[in-house]
């Protein structure tokens, strides 16, 4: 069986989940005795790839790849796994791999499989498992399509390092005839990126005005993690919409999700629900949040965050 890993980049660096996937896809062709081989498609730096795995590259350089759109980046892969006989197709849960894995199904007549949280339980039928309802609950998957796809959960296998030497191969694009074209690409204005990130520090209406948004950015400074916010505070204009977390924005699977003044809606919940630890620090002890947290902090955050930062910053000088 081929395996061909979809690996994403931002500012030339591979994202932690690519690295993450590399890893996964190593794992699943040293299952398959060898006879499986990783491979990585992108077109920037790989030289990290063969420290998860990946031991062939296929680099497509292209203008038009330099910013995503599902029709270019699906009739690429497309041509890419045809050529090489690809039977699975691995790809994260990134929002763009989420606009092109159907396509990707639909062009090679694949079975696909999305939030899948751990290696197949099975290769033979391929048999996963993937979290559902919003991940309150999960089932298993059996996938008997010729070509099948996984969407790996993100933060659910983890970097497994596995040292490979890599082969590269060149390849030009596939033309793709499409009147679409990307005008404007709006992110995040903090250092991590709330997809990579292990620690994400959001903030509700509770902080009552953008002018007090310096509480976020000094704990997530602090801890070196990802800033976001829930929707009501990206459409009153406090924040820009990519760091609007929750259903209807960014999903969230960090190791470590922070709430400062979120009610915790359920709309907010259902989008951070992957997150392995969730504190909550509101001052309305009936907020929903409180029932999802993990742990909570009644009090009020323009106490509690400052001191809370004091004392972080103590313990790392220590």
């Amino acid at each position: 069986m081929s395996i061909l890993v979809y690996t994403e980049s931002e500012n030339g660096k591979f994202k932690k989940s690519a690295l993450e996937l590399a890893s996964y896809g190593r794992a699943i062709a040293d299952e398959l005795g060898g006879g499986g081989v990783a491979r990585g498609v992108e077109h920037k730096d790989r030289r990290s790839l063969g420290g998860c795995g990946v031991d062939r590259v296929i680099q497509i350089s292209d203008p038009s790849l330099d910013n995503f759109t599902a029709q270019h980046y699906a009739a690429n892969l497309t041509t890419v796994a045809k050529e090489n006989d690809a039977k699975l197709l691995l790809l994260s849960s990134s929002s763009n791999a989420k606009y092109l894995a159907p396509l990707l199904a639909v062009s090679l007549s694949a079975g696909y499989a999305s939030n899948v949280v751990e290696l197949p339980e099975s290769l033979e039928p391929l048999t996963v498992k993937r979290s559902c309802y919003t991940n309150k609950a999960f089932n298993t998957c059996v996938l008997e399509n010729a070509v099948n796809i996984i969407g790996l959960s993100n933060n659910s296998y983890g970097l497994r390092e596995t040292l490979k030497e890599i082969t590269t191969e060149d390849k030009s694009a596939t033309p793709v005839e499409t009147n679409l074209a990307v005008e404007n690409i709006e992110k995040s204005s903090g250092e991590v990126s709330i997809a990579d990130a292990d620690i994400v520090v959001s903030g509700g209406r509770g902080l009552k005005g953008p002018e007090n948004w310096h509480l976020i950015e000094d704990l997530a400074s602090t801890l070196g993690a990802a800033t976001a916010c829930s929707k009501p505070v990206s459409d009153m204009g406090w924040r820009p919409h990519s760091e609007h977390v929750g259903q209807t924005g960014k999903p969230v699977a960090s190791n470590l999700y922070i709430a400062i003044g979120v009610s915790g809606a359920i709309q907010h919940l259902a989008g951070i629900n992957s997150s392995k630890v969730k504190v909550v620090i509101n001052n309305d002890p009936e907020a929903p949040f409180f029932k999802a947290a993990d742990y909570g902090v009644i009090g009020d955050a323009f106490e509690v965050v400052p001191e809370l930062i004091e004392k972080l910053k103590a313990f790392k000088d220590s």
